[in-house]
């Protein structure tokens, strides 16, 4: 049996109230002060002052997707459309998590690899088209790509974007916010 911390939580979030999981319902037999937490620090990282709610559920969407955390794929899309985001841009989230776990595997292998002048000098052949002209804007598919590259562990990805997005007007406290709501979102589906 979930806690009603948990149900207010699902309710905050669109999950359905029936949606449970191991992990879950672990932490409600104890009835975990974690949970409180975790739902507190959801609640915050959505509410940022530097990010506006549409930004918000599509970052988190970018991150439910890209843990291939189903429930919080839907709830998040639901919050992303009720913030007014079109298809094409929650579609792009998608896409931008798929394009970004690409990425981060390639550039932290060429990372890992170090000094080797074959990796880093030979092309990496990877189309990546939907970065030039962003349905979303240029400066938060950056932003989003900063927050899914510091979930996979991508240095190379998340320099690189950090450079991009503050080139392209972004603050540190905006890029800040997007990696803490990256953190506990991924928190959030280990556990959802």
């Amino acid at each position: 049996m979930l806690t009603d911390t948990v149900k207010n939580m699902f309710a905050d979030l669109g999950v359905d109230e029936d949606h449970s999981s191991l992990s879950l319902e672990r932490l409600s037999s104890v009835d975990s002060k974690y949970l409180r937490d975790l739902k507190l620090n959801v609640s915050a990282v959505l509410k940022s002052k530097n990010l506006n709610p549409q930004e918000a559920a599509l970052l988190a969407l970018s991150i439910a997707v890209n843990e291939k955390n189903d429930a919080l794929i839907k709830a998040f899309e639901k919050m992303a459309e009720a913030n007014e985001a079109t298809a094409e841009a929650i579609a792009e989230a998608h896409a931008c998590a798929s394009l970004l776990s690409l990425n981060n595997v390639f550039y932290r292998f060429r990372h890992f690899m170090g000094d080797n002048e074959y990796y880093n000098n030979t092309p990496a052949g990877i189309r990546m088209s939907i970065m030039m002209n962003p349905v979303l804007g240029k400066e938060f598919f950056e932003l989003m790509s900063i927050a899914i590259s510091a979930v996979n562990g991508c240095q190379q990805c998340v320099v690189s974007h950090e450079h991009s997005v503050k080139q392209l007007g972004s603050s540190e406290a905006r890029i800040y916010d997007a990696v803490r709501l990256a953190a506990v979102i991924k928190s959030l589906s280990v556990v959802v």
